[in-house]
Formats: structure tokens, sequence, C-alpha cells
């Protein structure tokens, strides 16, 4: 489903620090599956894949990501080993108005890739990915719309800004990250459980 000969063509970035971005990684009939098949959210915040209902074109997708071919690539783009490292995957379906403050991602995490599921165009103003010079979201190397089919990934460092103007309303990605050791993986799925456990409770009483 991921069409890994564009991937591999990407042109990579190293300052001031490891990134790139490619688009259409994914054909329009693939495309058009996956958004019928993406997991129904209707909170913002991400959520791990345990705790979602999605279709069989996301699941292909899903475990495109995981095949050790991506990986691979990722590896060379990024200059980092991948191979002993647990991946985690968390899913996107809405933006809150506070998300997309500038950030560096933990230091759990090795290597961050953001592919993302929305339609073909993006015409809202806030919402694009910027790649920051610093924690001043107005300090951009690069503004990314998140239209389906883009990926953006980077070598996570002290360095890794990112963030976008505020956005609220539906805006659809998985986020795959390469993180230290089981025990990280443990630390952060279960973070992203409990965040989602109380969004469940959050919507329960609103009702």
């Amino acid at each position: 489903m991921i069409n890994l000969a564009r991937l591999a063509a990407a042109p990579v970035e190293t300052a001031p620090f490891p990134y790139f971005s490619t688009q259409d990684l994914i054909e329009p009939d693939n495309l058009a599956a996956v958004s019928r098949d993406f997991p129904l959210i209707d909170k913002a915040g991400l959520f791990p894949l345990s705790g979602l209902t999605y279709g069989p074109a996301f699941e292909r997708l899903i475990s495109d990501l995981r095949r050790r071919e991506f990986e691979v690539l990722m590896e060379r783009k990024l200059g980092v080993d991948l191979s002993d490292k647990p991946l985690m995957i968390t899913v996107r379906g809405r933006c809150a108005k506070r998300d997309g403050r500038p950030h560096t991602d933990s230091e759990d995490k090795i290597a961050t890739g953001l592919l993302y599921l929305n339609d073909a165009d993006w015409d809202a103003p806030g919402g694009r990915l910027r790649l920051l010079r610093s924690g001043d979201v107005n300090d951009a190397i690069t503004e990314i719309p998140p239209v389906g089919g883009t990926l953006v990934a980077f070598r996570r460092t002290d360095r890794s800004w990112h963030g976008h103007e505020p956005f609220e309303g539906p805006r659809r990605y998985i986020m795959f990250n390469w993180v230290r050791s089981e025990a990280a993986l443990a630390k952060n799925v279960g973070r992203h459980k409990l965040s989602a456990a109380i969004k469940r409770m959050d919507l329960f009483h609103a009702r």
C-alpha cells in the first residue's frame, strides 16, 4: 500500500536535525479505502491502536508500517539503527485548539513519523505542521500541509522542534515512533491509554 520507491527517493535535510517529507505515498484508490476504514475518533488526542476499531484497508496500512522493508528505509534516511527498537503506533482523528504547541518529543523517542490521511486539499491556515529552528512556532524551516498520503519523519534530537498554528476539527494521521526500550514503550502506551480512558469518560458525562 505504501509506495516504497517514492519514500526511498525523498530528499533528506540534516540541519538543524535530520528530517524529510514526501507526498502521494499512497495511491488515490488505496487512500480512499483507508479513509473509509479509518477508526471512528470523536475526541482530540492520540489513541493507541489497541483501543480502536478499524477496517481492513486501515489494517493493511498499519501492517505496511510494521514491515522491515519500511523500517530499513527509515533507518537509511534518518541515519539511525532501528532494528532492535520497539515501534509505537498511535492515531489521531481530531485536533483541539490547544494542540500543536512547539516541542521536541521526549527522550524516550528515537525517530518520529506522521502519515497524514486527510482529504486531498487543506485550505485551513492552521494545522499545517511546521518544522522549527526553535520553540517559536513562527521560526519555521518548512511548513507541510497535512494532506492525505503525505509523510513527514525526523530523528528526535534536542533541536527537533515542531508544531503548528491552532486548528480545531478533523485532522487525521497515524503517528509512529521508534522508542528506546520495551520499558519506554510500555510507559508511553500506558500514558496514551490513560488519556484515552479519561477522554471517553468526559464524552460519556457530556451526553
